[in-house]
């Protein structure tokens, strides 16, 4: 049985805790997995590197990711995620800090399913969360991998 997690790639540790913290306070029981830069969210979506044996059905139900990232960028990690058959259809939330129009329009044009930028204040974010939580994670229908 597939469990869902929730993929969030953040390389800042303040917006890690606050998107902890948020999903806590809004109940979400989903597991909560962090990577920190674009090639380690790679390498747990295909299993390669260090996720090489990480369970195979913890299949992300929604991957939060940010622009911003190390090692590559999530352009790039979202570019690569829709060019391969066991990820394209993950849905991808791009929730960053950045609220220039080219990474608005390149996130969509590469596929991205949401592009939110992150409030700066807790009680908006949390709220965020709370919205992302609620369509992602209960009202949005997916495809099960059987079909992916």
């Amino acid at each position: 049985m597939e469990k869902k997690v929730i993929l969030l790639v953040e390389d800042n540790p303040d917006d890690e805790e606050l998107t902890r913290l948020a999903f806590e306070e809004c109940r979400v029981a989903n597991k909560l997995v962090v990577v920190r830069d674009g090639q380690e969210a790679l390498d747990y979506l295909f299993l390669t590197g260090a996720y090489a044996d990480r369970d195979a059905s913890e299949v992300p139900q929604v991957i939060l990711l940010d622009m911003k990232l190390p090692k590559l960028d999530g352009l790039e990690v979202l570019y690569r995620v829709r060019a391969d058959e066991r990820t394209k259809l993950l849905p991808v939330v791009v929730l960053t800090s950045s609220k220039e129009e080219k990474d608005i329009v390149e996130s969509y044009e590469l596929g991205a399913n949401s592009y939110i930028q992150k409030p700066v204040d807790y009680l908006q974010f949390t709220e965020v969360v709370q919205q992302l939580g609620l369509y992602w994670l209960v009202l949005n229908q997916t495809v099960t991998t059987s079909h992916q």
